[in-house]
């Protein structure tokens, strides 16, 4: 099995067969225990809620057992990078943590989210890579700066299992929040969603654009399938005759390492960029979908979300 860093390290036959194999043991038609006998590491480096539960009780279900590491917390504080003199407050490097681990375990899941502090640095997903490095086993990206691959297959199982396979006209929304968020769920549902053929629009204000090389490869994936990509910064039009409305904010590249001149300018913006009755009535009836955890009334309101019409990956 290969390392699980991003969608497009895939093939959309090996996703689709992904998708196939989930759908066939949630339905109890596969009961198959691949992971027998087999431990799997998790390894936090941040909070999680869905991510965590689910795998651990994936791999439970699977017959195997997870083994979860918090560096800093219930392991070692963690130093990723080469050529470092640790005399700071890391007490242990990546390469030994990894090549010890590995020796225990079939896998290994890493969950490190954005700081926001230096764009540059951190589209390049150190910390993930670093694992990715040292590792004989295949790494698992449960949420880096740049990707949420396996959010993003939840999605597309999502909106196969609401709406049936095919292309379908999907819409991916910024939506105002309090302060800025890490990119990996949008980049990686845009992404996604350009690999399984979709007809995808994406709407986002001004000065809130997504990584230039990942719109490049967005569009070149979805050239391939027979899909389609559009932007716009005009949040009411967006909204017009897609299928799926999928809201989520993120922080602008430009920001970082200043969030509050991103808080500041994202301040007028509040009142537009909501998911609210009136632009879900301009939909083909769409599902709204979120990754979740979602602040109602902000990202959007009560009754969009309390009307049955909502959509978890």
């Amino acid at each position: 099995m290969d390392n699980f860093l991003k969608t497009s390290d895939h093939s959309i036959d090996q996703l689709n067969d992904l998708i196939d194999s989930a759908v066939k043991i949630k339905s109890g038609e596969v009961k198959d225990r691949p992971l027998d006998g087999k431990s799997i590491a998790l390894v936090f480096f941040n909070p999680s809620l869905r991510t965590r539960a689910s795998m651990q009780v994936g791999i439970y279900e699977l017959g195997g057992n997870a083994v979860i590491l918090e560096p800093g917390g219930t392991s070692w504080t963690l130093e990723h990078r080469d050529g470092v003199v640790m005399d700071g407050n890391k007490t242990e490097h990546l390469a030994e943590f990894v090549r010890v681990l590995e020796r225990y375990v079939s896998a290994i899941g890493v969950r490190t989210f954005a700081e926001l502090k230096d764009w540059e640095t951190e589209r390049t997903d150190p910390i993930l890579n670093a694992f990715a490095k040292y590792a004989t086993v295949p790494i698992i990206n449960l949420e880096s700066a740049m990707h949420h691959p396996c959010q993003s297959m939840a999605d597309m199982m999502t909106i196969r299992e609401k709406l049936g396979s095919g292309k379908k006209k999907v819409l991916l929304t910024w939506a105002w929040h309090p302060k800025p968020l890490p990119m990996a769920v949008p980049n990686s549902f845009a992404l996604s969603a350009a690999q399984f053929g979709h007809d995808l629009r994406i709407a986002h204000p001004a000065g809130y654009e997504l990584d230039e090389e990942l719109v490049s490869e967005i569009q070149q994936h979805s050239v391939a399938t027979g899909g389609s990509v559009e932007f716009t910064n005009d949040v009411q039009a967006a909204f017009d005759e897609v299928e799926i409305v999928y809201a989520k904010s993120w922080g602008g590249k430009q920001f970082y390492g200043d969030t509050d001149r991103d808080i500041e300018y994202r301040a007028d913006l509040r009142n537009d960029w909501i998911v609210d009755e009136a632009k879900m009535a301009r939909t083909r009836d769409a599902k709204f979908m979120h990754c979740l955890p979602v602040r109602r009334n902000v990202i959007v309101t009560d009754g969009v979300i309390d009307s049955g019409e909502f959509g978890c990956g």
